[in-house]
């Protein structure tokens, strides 16, 4: 009888706090969009919002640093910490951490200029923050590439609608730009 071990622990915490990432974040990416110029949606005040999308940001941070972490620290597979942020240094799986490092390397941006938003101007912020738009779906191909999870049934299922929502607010949010 096998039980778990501190490796195949870090293991289940890695492929799990991707899972939850994934969900987190496209949350985070879906009240963005659905974030109006005003910075409000209907029948909530603009602090709420804007309270929730925080909350909801930080929160996702805070798994994604367990799933890195614990990537690293997994004895299973050897993913440096080097690799996690430089893209496509991997001996293990090159280009598929690579994008995570790239969706990682995004976020820390985003989080910077987030930080400091109070000291930069506000085109400069919002350009950096529209990297969140190219930083979600690098973050998905890197857990379709990588997720030893991925080929069973509730997951994929999981990723596809997450994919097609983000997809169809995405489309429904240009549509209500267009001039």
């Amino acid at each position: 009888m096998s039980g778990i071990t501190q490796s195949t622990a870090l293991w289940y915490a890695s492929r799990a706090t991707g899972v939850v990432c994934l969900v987190l974040f496209t949350a985070v990416v879906l009240l963005g969009v659905l974030v109006n110029r005003q910075g409000r949606l209907p029948g909530l005040p603009r602090f709420a919002v804007t309270g929730l999308h925080r909350s909801l940001s930080l929160i996702a941070v805070v798994f994604l640093v367990i799933h890195v972490v614990t990537a690293i620290a997994d004895s299973y597979v050897s993913i440096r910490l080097a690799a996690a942020i430089i893209p496509f240094t991997s001996s293990y799986e090159s280009l598929q951490i690579g994008l995570g490092a790239i969706a990682l390397d995004l976020i820390a941006a985003l989080i910077v200029t987030s930080l400091l938003r109070t000291r930069m101007g506000f085109r400069s912020w919002r350009l950096v923050h529209w990297a969140a738009y190219l930083c979600w779906p690098v973050a998905v191909l890197h857990g379709l590439g990588t997720g030893t999870d991925t080929p069973t049934t509730w997951v994929l299922v999981l990723t596809v609608c997450c994919v097609l929502v983000i997809a169809a607010l995405t489309l429904w949010r240009l549509t209500r730009a267009w001039p």
